[in-house]
This record gives C-alpha cells, sequence and structure tokens, in this order.
C-alpha cells in the first residue's frame, strides 16, 4: 500500500512534466528544422561567390573563344564537389549555351521562363530541393552572361533529421533527468514535513505561539496554519468528546476551573446588561437593544463574576447597593452589576461625542463624516480611567481575567496594566477596524492604538478585521509585529491579536418559554390585521445610518413595482429601537426612515393594507423573538458591520426549519452563513430579487438552507466564542507564569 501511494505521488510530479515535455518539444522541432535550414542557405551563398569568382576569368576567355570542350571540361571538373550538383552558363538573351550533364531539365525550364537573370532562392525540383545562384560574367566591363550553380539540397534535409533526432534525444533524457530530480526532492521534502507535523501531533510545539520563527523558512507559512489550527482543535478537544454538546454554560464555569483555577470575570462595557426604568412610578427592568449584550450576557451568566457598566436608567441608582452594585438577572441572579455614573456632560463628550461623532463612522466608513473635538477626547481619557479604575477596586487578585468590551474603551487596557501587570485583559472590538488610511483620520490614533496594545489578547471578528489593525499598528508605531503567530510586541508587552467571530446563545433562551412557531406567527398576524397566508418580512436594528434600513425599504418598494401581484400579500415589518437621538445625525436619520415609509405605505396602501409596519420602539428579546418565528424573511441589510447577531437570532430561532435569511454581504456573519441569499444592499435591483426569491422559495429548500445554518450556529455558539478566548487567555497565562519561574530560578540559581 505504501509503495502504491509513492508510485502514485511520482506521477503526481512525472506526468504533467513529461507532457510539458513533449508539448514544448514539437514546439521546438519547427524552430529548429527552419534555423538549419537557414544557415545552409547562408552557407551556400557564400561558396556560390567564392565558385563562381574563381571559375569567372577561365569562363570569360573560353567563352569569348567558344571552346565547348574545355568549357565543359571546367565544369565537370568543378562538380566534383558533392553538393555542387551542377553548373550552366547562360547569354544576356537567357540562352542556356554550356551546361553539365547533371543539370536539370525542369531548371533549364525555370530558368528560360524567368526574367530575372539574377538571383538566389531555393527551388523544389521533383528529384528534391536545390539552392540556385546566379553570378554575372564580364568582359572588358561587357556582360556576356551568367553563370548558374546549382546545389544539392539533399544534405540539409540528413542534416536536419540528425538535428531532430538530437533534438527529440535532448529532451527525452532531460525529461528523465528532471522528473528523477523532482520526485527524489518531492519525497525527501514530504518526509521533513510528515516529520514536522508528527513532531506538532505529539504536542512539541503547539502552544508556544511566541517562540521563535523555525530555522526552515520556507515551511514557516505551513508550520504557522498548522501551529494555530491544531492549538485550537486540541484547546477544544480537551473540553468536548461530542463537539455539538461541549460547548455550553457548564463547559465554560468547567473551563474556568480547570484552566483558570476559578478565577472571577470581569467584563467592562458602556452599555449594562439591565436597565432599571421608571414609568408613571412603576420601575421595569429592561434589556437594551444590542448585540453586545446579546453575546455577552449568557456568558456572564455561565461564568459569573462581575460586570462593570455606564448605569443609564433613570432608575438605575436606586436600585444599586452603597457600592453600586446590583444583582442580575432580577429573580435569578448570577452575577453583579456595577454601575458607573455620568454627568450628562461627561456623556455628552465620552459617549455621544468622541465614541458615537467620531470613532464609530470612522470604523464603519458609512458615508457620515467623523468629528473629533479636543474636548470630547478629554472626557473620553477621564471616563476610560474611571472604568479603569472601577476594574482595579473590583479585581481579587493581582491576576484577574478581565474582559473589556468595544470601542468605548480602547484606553482601558493599558490603564489597568499598568496598576495590574499581571491580569490578563482581553479586549473584544465588536465593531469592524478600518484601513491604515481610514483610521489616520483620528488625532489620537496613536494612543488609541497604544491603550489597546495594553491588552494580552485583541479580538476582532474577522480575519480582515485583524489584518487591517496589524497593518495599523505598523504605520503609526514603532513595534514589533509577528505574522506567523499574530502578536504584537510593545513597550515588554505581547498582545495576541486573534479572530473570535462572536456568536448567540444556543439553544434560544426562549424556545422553552414561547409558543409554538405556529401559534406565534398566528398571533402576530393576527395583531397586524393580517390573513393566516399573508407573507411577513422583517427587520431587526437599532435606528442607526450603519444598518442599511433606508436601502432595505427601497428594495421593499422595488419589489412590489417589479411584483405587483406581492401588493396587498406581503407586508414587511421594521422593528427599529431608537438609538443615539440626542446626535442631529440620528434624529435626521430617524426623519428619513419615517418619511420613506411614509411615501412607500401612500403610494401602495390599499384599503387598510399598508406593506411597511415601522415600529420605532424598544421590544425585549422575547417579543423580537416572536416576530423572528413568525416572520417569513429577515432582512439583514447592513452597509457596514462587525458581526451582526441579528441573522444569527433568527436563525437560532427557527426550530421550524423554515424562513429565509436575506443577509448583507458587508457583515461578518456573510463570512458564515454561506446557505443566506447574500445582496449586495447598494444595489437595490438585488435586494428586490432576494427579496422575491425568498418570499417564493420552496419550502424543501428553505428546510435544506436552514437546517444548514443552524447547525453552524449549534457548533459555534457564543459559549465556544467565550471558551476559546478563555482558553488562549489560560495558555497565555501558563506561559507568562513558567517564564517567570524560569526567572526566578536564574537569578537564584547557582
Amino acid at each position: 500500500m505504501a509503495s502504491l501511494r509513492s508510485i502514485r505521488l511520482s506521477l503526481r510530479f512525472v506526468l504533467p512534466l513529461a507532457v510539458a515535455l513533449v508539448l514544448l518539444a514539437y514546439a521546438v522541432l519547427p524552430l529548429v528544422g527552419g534555423l538549419t535550414v537557414r544557415w545552409f542557405v547562408r552557407d551556400l551563398d557564400m561558396r556560390s561567390r567564392i565558385i563562381a569568382s574563381a571559375l569567372n576569368t577561365s569562363l570569360v576567355e573560353l567563352v569569348n573563344t567558344g571552346d565547348r570542350e574545355r568549357i565543359d571540361a571546367m565544369f565537370l571538373r568543378a562538380i566534383q564537389d558533392e553538393r555542387l550538383l551542377a553548373l550552366g552558363f547562360r547569354d544576356e538573351n537567357g540562352d542556356l549555351l554550356y551546361k553539365t550533364s547533371t543539370f536539370p531539365a525542369s531548371l533549364n525550364r525555370t530558368i528560360s521562363a524567368s526574367h530575372d537573370l539574377k538571383f538566389e532562392r531555393l527551388i523544389t525540383l521533383p528529384q528534391g530541393p536545390v539552392h540556385v545562384a546566379t553570378w554575372p560574367v564580364e568582359s572588358d566591363g561587357k556582360r556576356i552572361g551568367y553563370l548558374i550553380l546549382v546545389h544539392d539540397m539533399s544534405f540539409v534535409a540528413r542534416r536536419s533529421d540528425e538535428t531532430r533526432t538530437y533534438v527529440i534525444v535532448l529532451f527525452a533524457v532531460l525529461g528523465i533527468v528532471v522528473s528523477l530530480i523532482t520526485v527524489l526532492v518531492a519525497h525527501l521534502s514530504w518526509r521533513g514535513w510528515m516529520k514536522g507535523v508528527q513532531a506538532m501531533l505529539r504536542g512539541e510545539g503547539i502552544f508556544r505561539p511566541f517562540e521563535q520563527p523555525a530555522r526552515s523558512a520556507e515551511l514557516q507559512p505551513l508550520v504557522g496554519d498548522l501551529r494555530a489550527l491544531l492549538r485550537r482543535l486540541d484547546s477544544e478537544r480537551r473540553f468536548a468528546d461530542d463537539i455539538t454538546l461541549s460547548w455550553n454554560p457548564e463547559a465554560l464555569r468547567r473551563l474556568l476551573r480547570q484552566e483558570l483555577t476559578g478565577e472571577r470575570i470581569i467584563v467592562v462595557s458602556n452599555r449594562e446588561p439591565y436597565i432599571h426604568a421608571k414609568a408613571h412610578g412603576i420601575t421595569e427592568v429592561q434589556r437594551p437593544a444590542s448585540g453586545l449584550v446579546t453575546a455577552v450576557e449568557p456568558v456572564m451568566r455561565a461564568c459569573s463574576g462581575i460586570w462593570i457598566a455606564h448605569g443609564s436608567g433613570n432608575a438605575d441608582r436606586e436600585s444599586v447597593d452603597r457600592h453600586d452594585r446590583v444583582p442580575v438577572p432580577p429573580g435569578h441572579e448570577e452575577y453583579t452589576l456595577r454601575r458607573i455614573w455620568l454627568t450628562k456632560e461627561e456623556e455628552a463628550g465620552y459617549y455621544y461625542g468622541f465614541s458615537n461623532e467620531g470613532l464609530w463612522p470612522l470604523c464603519h466608513i458609512a458615508h457620515v463624516r467623523p468629528i473629533f473635538r479636543n474636548g470630547d477626547w478629554e472626557q473620553y481619557v477621564a471616563i476610560n480611567q474611571r472604568f479603569a479604575d472601577a476594574v482595579i477596586q473590583e479585581a481579587d487578585s493581582e491576576d484577574p481575567v478581565v474582559l473589556v468590551q468595544d470601542y468605548h474603551l480602547a484606553l482601558l487596557p493599558a490603564m489597568v496594566r499598568s496598576a495590574l501587570p499581571k491580569a490578563t485583559i482581553i479586549t473584544f472590538w465588536h465593531i469592524p477596524w478600518p484601513n491604515p488610511e481610514s483610521f489616520g483620520i483620528c488625532p489620537w490614533r496613536m494612543e488609541l492604538l497604544e491603550g489597546m496594545l495594553g491588552s494580552t489578547i485583541l479580538g476582532f471578528h474577522t480575519p480582515y478585521h485583524c489584518k487591517n489593525f496589524l497593518e495599523t499598528v505598523d504605520r503609526y508605531l514603532e513595534t514589533r509585529i509577528e505574522h506567523e503567530s499574530s502578536t504584537i510586541s510593545y513597550h515588554g508587552n505581547l498582545t495576541l491579536v486573534e479572530s473570535y467571530p462572536i456568536s448567540v446563545q444556543w439553544p434560544s433562551p426562549w424556545g422553552d418559554t414561547l409558543p409554538s412557531v405556529e401559534t406565534c406567527r398566528r398571533e402576530i398576524l393576527a395583531s397586524h390585521g393580517l390573513s393566516p397566508d399573508h407573507l411577513v418580512g422583517l427587520g431587526v436594528d437599532r435606528l442607526d445610518y450603519t444598518k442599511g434600513i433606508l436601502e432595505r425599504l427601497r428594495a421593499v418598494e422595488r419589489m412590489l413595482e417589479l411584483h405587483p401581484e406581492m401588493i396587498g400579500r406581503f407586508t414587511f415589518i421594521q422593528i427599529a429601537a431608537p438609538s443615539r437621538s440626542a446626535l442631529e445625525d440620528y434624529q435626521a436619520f430617524e426623519a428619513r426612515v419615517r418619511n420613506l415609509a411614509t411615501r412607500i405605505n401612500q403610494r401602495f396602501s390599499t384599503g387598510s393594507y399598508q406593506p411597511i409596519v415601522l415600529k420605532v420602539e424598544h421590544h425585549e428579546p422575547e417579543a423580537v423573538n416572536r416576530y423572528y418565528r413568525a416572520a417569513d424573511v429577515c432582512m439583514v441589510t447592513s452597509l457596514h458591520d462587525g458581526m451582526n447577531l441579528v441573522a444569527k437570532e433568527y436563525v437560532s430561532a427557527r426550530e421550524d426549519e423554515r424562513g429565509v435569511l436575506v443577509l448583507s454581504q458587508f457583515t461578518g456573519a456573510a463570512h458564515e452563513l454561506h446557505e443566506a441569499l447574500i445582496v449586495n444592499p447598494y444595489h437595490i435591483e438585488q435586494t428586490a430579487a432576494a427579496l422575491f426569491q425568498a418570499l417564493t422559495m420552496p419550502a424543501q429548500e428553505q428546510a435544506e438552507r436552514m437546517r444548514s445554518m443552524r447547525a453552524l450556529i449549534r457548533d459555534f455558539n457564543v459559549y465556544r466564542w467565550a471558551g476559546r478566548m478563555l482558553l488562549d487567555a489560560a495558555r497565555i497565562r501558563r506561559r507568562e507564569r513558567l517564564t517567570a519561574r524560569l526567572s526566578h530560578g536564574r537569578e537564584h540559581g547557582g
């Protein structure tokens, strides 16, 4: 079996090479033949001139005397050369007066018919090709005729055949030699690669992403990719016999116990997971519309710990204790929420100003110009320091595990690092990272990068965002970047830059509490006055200009224009949670959305039917999931997005394996959910066509697409997202502790 595999491997190298050499030989042979003929023709031209010059004097005397016998004798002696076939002499009138017996008769007719009395050419006669040259013969300055020299070209054909045979043999030998060398090198290289892979599979070097590069430079890409892949698979396998069942809350708790010695997690974000809001004297607890909260909150419930966030609810202060803490979730307390308080001025500068008028449009490149002000930057620095101080206060050890969330807190990692040098700081950037040229717009780009490089691990949604970040750091800071291990060394700190595609909770937390899909659909349709067979499209977003809501509504309008049979049969429900309404850009955007929805409704409404239902209001997650389960189509048309968890929430909610997802190519989710209908939201006709395709898609195709997407989200859920980051953190903590022990031993050794 091994020899058979070896033969197959050899044939993979040899056969393409043999075919290439045969084709090359066929291309070269005509070229060699042509060159050979040209070389000999030039040689015969020169020989003809030499012979003519040697015979000229004697020939003139004999022609003038008319001595035929001596002319014939002279011609006979001259043609003793094997190459010279015949000689002849013609007068000015073109009559052939003297010739050898070997002079071809057909050539005589050709010369008699020619008016060109001086030429050198190849002529093909019945007996074969000949070279004919004429040379003028003059007496006392007067031309008396032409000497005709005929060379046999058959020897050229013989030489060409010999040359062709030589070329074929040369190529054959060359092919055999090159094939043997290629197979030998391939086998030796393969053995070397296999030994390296086997060593890695035995665990040698798998957990050392920061080691010096291997000596064999050509193997670096392979070694780097295999090391990263095997490290990840090995780490995940340690917590999973069955990957489809492993990543759940219990797996995360086990990971913390085994790998992080039960460390308490500290999460830091601007947005809080629960808001206490009072209306009409009644305090209610709400969950904000936020992908960050959707992803991180289940992780905190599994891991416990403390979540530090800005308290923005009007009843938040009333609900905390004297240390600004409150246990959450209400009624099922599993972790602690620590709130940070901001004045209106601080919130205006730090949150609305620098974060959302500066960094948000800068990173999304979404047709809104970023605005940077000195005052906003000063507030951003101050509030980041306030959050950092809270982390330091809540840390119960010198090496806590801190999860920093998003762009509001870019400076915090370095601030915490300065106070807690041994802390493991994982920063996750939930929005896209722009290219270096775009990021260079920010006046404080170096300060932001230095702050982020205080992180132990810096996570993004996609490898493309990681690449952009590495290039940005390379452009603006003096660092050492190891692209193989994706690490940055800056001022003695090492930061791993890695992609961790974020996901949602699996199974859906509402699966056991919500009614069946059929019941949800029936209730949603009834609440909007729609018939049971009415088709429903759904959009769920914050009211933000990056989400492509205007483009989505225009696509709905265009679909109704192209398919008027859908008027009265299809309604699109847009849930748009108010967001950052204190900013003028967001106020103007909300007005544009409302105006467009009104115009479309005025155009297509018939009786009580309206094609657009715009719900600019907050919806609790349970209510949103009812809409997910009722909708025939969910449209996610972001103009630029980090991941977009609405797409994954919709798929997760569809346990009936029905419904179609229309997904923007500019979301991180598009790199994972390939079975969605991927569209360019800027192309209105394309999006309209995808919407119609979704509405008319057969049930079997819907089930096949949805089944595949649900399997991916099941295997790559939010617990796996968090687990991967925590596993990397645990590995780095072990390495740092080992390095510290070795350094301590060397200092006190001897």
